[in-house]
């Protein structure tokens, strides 16, 4: 490891009464000492003083850029995926973008119609589609006259030749119905090929399910069904689907939504269908709805996504936690295993379970937040996907809300670098095609004045605001209530950084703010948790 020394910075003594005429940072013009006859009236005057001529920590954001933070476009809950020289997102309420660069979005569908190209042929087969759940005719019937059909993901089934969408449509907080569609093309249209799981049911109705065809009535009645109505403390709300092929070619679904948590299960590989598991209480395998991963009691916990990452031999599920709208928390928790089954834990090496308070459990990747050159905070930053390109290079996609008192929402996709212990490391601002430096960065490129920020692990509408942090050549970390050390590997992009007495370990990587402007970042994880930095170079 190697650290690095500039020295103390001095100000003039106008400049500590100021505080707003710039900035010095490592190898910077160094200032004359302050006047010595400065008017101090006391011991914590003088302090302050003396701590504002070694440094400058007034937060302001002069002088920096604001850039646009739309995409064009609204796509609740994307998840990606990618054809050929273009990468689509597919979200809630038929929506559907495409784009080459993971920064300008096309829409190519949205809205419930018939004529939506992507989703539009449901409509077609309607009294099959939403049979059980989705609409107001369905079986569990809709409390309005709309249609619901959420959280779908796409992937390309290799032994089909086709590619398959899986989705969810739904009727209420706990009556869900997982489907899929098939289609010769990525863009659609998706033709409904038929249900797969079901969640939701009393005594009377699941007899309208396939349920009783993998478990007998009896079990189903003491387990799935309680007070008459759905278990939804044990049992998973059948939405939010993603699946994937793991190492070895077989091919999984996880799914679910608060209620009874996330939940696993096999597909095959030739038919795209479920493969249900013989029962295993002891390892939390249900007959019929498959392998609990995560949570359960009805606490927060939604969107799941696994992806497996060939580099580090990681399967990372990604998972969200609190409530969707602007002052909900909403907020990506990433866990890990080295099999796609599980067991998925987290930086403690735990996973929360219905008795645990599962803000506790998870590495924190985003939540609410504001940094230079956002003119406005992101807010509920959630219901991820992820991505591994042809090149290497690992993207989180998610959909974020912002302060600005509305509900209004755009997608997101940041660039993810896995730090030396195996944790993915979100970079702080949307991709703009940067590439980190695989040998690492000088003494000038990385010491100097930071915003950082540190994302905790609170579910709340409280946003992580930036704070001023120097990072000295003698290895030292300074802030105005903070201090710490850190240190970079040399010959790689890794860098270590301790604040307060908590260490994280993360990695530098040069890219763009969201105006445009070039920056150096650093993104490092501890204790479940995500802490940011900025630097403009002063």
């Amino acid at each position: 490891m190697k650290f690095y020394d500039c020295g103390k910075r001095v100000l003039s003594g106008a400049l500590v009464m100021t505080m707003a005429l710039g900035l010095v940072g490592c190898g910077g013009t160094q200032a004359p000492a302050a006047d010595a006859d400065a008017d101090v009236t006391d011991q914590e005057t003088a302090d302050t003083a003396k701590e504002e001529q070694q440094y400058v920590f007034k937060m302001t954001y002069d002088g920096i850029a604001t850039g646009d933070v739309s995409s064009g476009v609204s796509v609740h809950d994307p998840s990606i995926v990618k054809d050929g020289d273009e990468y689509y997102i597919f979200g809630s309420h038929m929506s559907a973008a495409k784009s080459t660069d993971l920064l300008n979005w096309e829409s190519i569908a949205d809205g419930y119609t018939k004529s939506n190209p992507v989703y539009g042929q449901i409509y077609d087969v309607a009294d099959q589609a939403f049979a059980y759940s989705g609409s107001k005719k369905s079986l569990i019937p809709t409390d309005d006259d709309g249609t619901h059909v959420w959280a779908p993901d796409v992937i390309y089934n290799e032994a089909q030749g086709l590619y398959y969408m899986y989705y969810c449509t739904t009727s209420t907080w706990n009556a869900s119905n997982l489907c899929y569609g098939t289609s010769e093309t990525i863009d659609g249209p998706y033709e409904w090929q038929g249900a797969l799981i079901y969640s939701g049911y009393d005594k009377d109705t699941i007899k309208a399910t396939d349920v009783l065809d993998y478990v007998d009535e009896e079990y189903a009645l003491k387990h799935y069904v309680r007070n008459n109505g759905y278990n939804v403390d044990d049992y998973p709300n059948a939405i939010d689907p993603s699946v994937f092929y793991d190492a070895d070619g077989r091919m999984w679904m996880v799914y679910g939504s608060w209620s009874g948590g996330i939940y696993l299960l096999e597909l095959d590989p030739q038919t795209g269908l479920v493969i249900h598991p013989q029962a295993d209480p002891d390892n939390n395998v249900d007959a019929y709805y498959g392998k609990r991963l995560l949570g359960g009691g009805h606490k927060s916990i939604e969107g799941p996504y696994i992806l497996y990452d060939e580099a580090s031999g990681y399967y990372y599920l990604f998972v969200s936690y609190g409530v969707l709208t602007s002052a909900g928390g909403y907020q990506v928790r990433v866990f890990r295993s080295e099999t796609p089954d599980g067991t998925y834990v987290d930086m403690n090496g735990a996973y929360p379970t219905i008795d645990d308070d599962h803000q506790l459990f998870g590495l924190k990747l985003t939540g609410n937040y504001k940094l230079p050159s956002l003119d406005k905070a992101y807010m509920a930053t959630g219901h991820n996907s992820a991505l591994v390109d042809d090149d290497g290079k690992m993207y989180l996609v998610y959909h974020t809300r912002f302060n600005d008192g509305g509900e209004g929402h755009s997608p997101r996709v940041h660039q993810m670098l896995v730090n030396k212990d195996g944790w993915p490391c979100e970079l702080p601002y949307q991709t703009q095609g940067e590439t980190v430096s695989a040998e690492g960065y000088d003494a000038s490129e990385t010491v100097g004045r930071y915003f950082v920020i540190n994302q905790g692990t609170d579910i709340s509408s409280d946003i992580a605001n930036p704070k001023i942090l120097y990072l000295n050549e003698d290895g030292s970390v300074v802030g105005r209530e903070s201090e710490g050390t850190w240190s970079a590997q040399d010959g790689a992009y890794y860098m270590d950084i301790t604040i307060d007495g908590e260490t994280y370990q993360g990695v530098f990587c040069a890219m763009k703010d969201e105006a445009g402007t070039d920056v150096m970042t650093f993104s490092a994880v501890g204790a479940n948790k995500s802490v940011w930095g900025v630097s403009y170079g002063q």
